[in-house]
């Protein structure tokens, strides 16, 4: 039978309507948004927040994004909405950030177990041969900033980290407290650069000091000493966040080492509701500190990309994960 165009007109607005209709009601769903991961600048983290992003996609089906992004707008996005993940978040260098966002706001919540972690300043074996540098104070006499002066401009030079990290503020404020900030240069560049500049010194026998912390693989890879300071002293610590004072500098003082640091994984706290499982399963991610310093290690050494590191740590602990996943239940 001849169908009328007339007729196929209106059919075809019928379809239409009730295509319509069954958008509106959810029954064909939109574009799932995606879950976000923040990827700091460190090798350790990369890889982390890569192991994430996996198992999203792998277990429960998600869409996924990384995003590169330093560690404060990792975790204002979560407190915005627009970041789900932020993969490595070290205390106390955040604690007023995740006081601000998981107590005051409500908006992150941390995993439940944490890695153990350390921060210091350290030289080489061969530096202190040369020198006889031992302790961080020491910085603070010109004599001794002389003998670690790389470009001869008069003063020495010692990387306190890269650019985006929260512990590179606090390296300022430490090394305005012992002094050391009118005899060094404090240097700032990304860790990928400021550990090949330790393997040249290492391998030449050149003075060097850096910041450091652990779990990392330099301490795998050469003969690295920590310069001793005074034990820490909540006393003489007061860190006053650069976003919350213009003179935060002149206003922050840390004159003693670090207090003992460790670090966990931070996930949107709205995941417990729209996504319990996810979240579940985000509360009990935790590495071994060997986790953290291979990661780095392949990642800064080997040269071989975070995902594909990320794809070889989920594959090597596959009965972890799923113990991790049964108990997100």
């Amino acid at each position: 039978m001849k169908i009328r165009d007339q007729d196929k007109i209106s059919w075809l607005r019928n379809v239409a309507f009730c295509a319509i209709a069954i958008f509106a009601a959810g029954i064909i769903p939109a574009k799932a948004t995606p879950v976000v991961s923040g990827v700091p600048s460190w090798a350790s983290a990369k890889v982390t927040a890569n192991v994430v992003d996996q198992l999203l996609r792998e277990e429960f089906g998600l869409e996924t994004e990384l995003r590169e992004q330093g560690t404060l707008g990792i975790l204002a996005g979560i407190d915005k909405g627009d970041v789900h993940v932020h993969p490595e978040i070290w205390l106390p260098n955040l604690e007023q950030a995740v006081e601000r966002y998981a107590y005051d706001n409500g908006t992150l919540a941390l995993s439940v177990k944490s890695g153990t972690a350390a921060q210091n300043i350290c030289t080489t074996k061969a530096t202190q041969e040369q020198t006889g540098l031992e302790i961080v104070s020491d910085l603070a006499d010109p004599e001794m900033a002389a003998k670690i002066d790389t470009n001869a401009d008069g003063l020495g030079d010692i990387w306190i980290g890269a650019p985006t990290w929260s512990s590179t503020d606090i390296e300022r404020v430490r090394a305005k407290s012992y002094g050391y900030d009118k005899t060094m240069s404090l240097l700032t560049m990304e860790e990928d650069v400021a550990m090949a500049a330790v393997d040249v010194a290492a391998s030449l026998g050149k003075p060097i000091v850096f910041y450091c912390y652990s779990p990392h693989h330099v301490f795998r890879l050469h003969d690295i000493r920590i310069l001793t300071e005074p034990n820490y002293d909540p006393e003489k610590w007061n860190i006053v966040a650069r976003a919350d004072d213009p003179n935060w500098l002149e206003n922050s003082m840390a004159g003693t080492s670090w207090e003992p640091s460790s670090f966990r994984i931070g996930y949107a706290k709205e995941l417990e509701t729209s996504m319990p499982r996810v979240a579940g399963l985000l509360k009990q991610l935790s590495f071994a500190p060997i986790d953290s310093i291979d990661m780095s290690y392949k990642v800064l050494v080997d040269g071989i990309p975070p995902e594909e590191v990320a794809s070889s740590w989920i594959t090597e602990n596959r009965e972890k994960i799923s113990k991790w996943l049964e108990n997100a239940e």
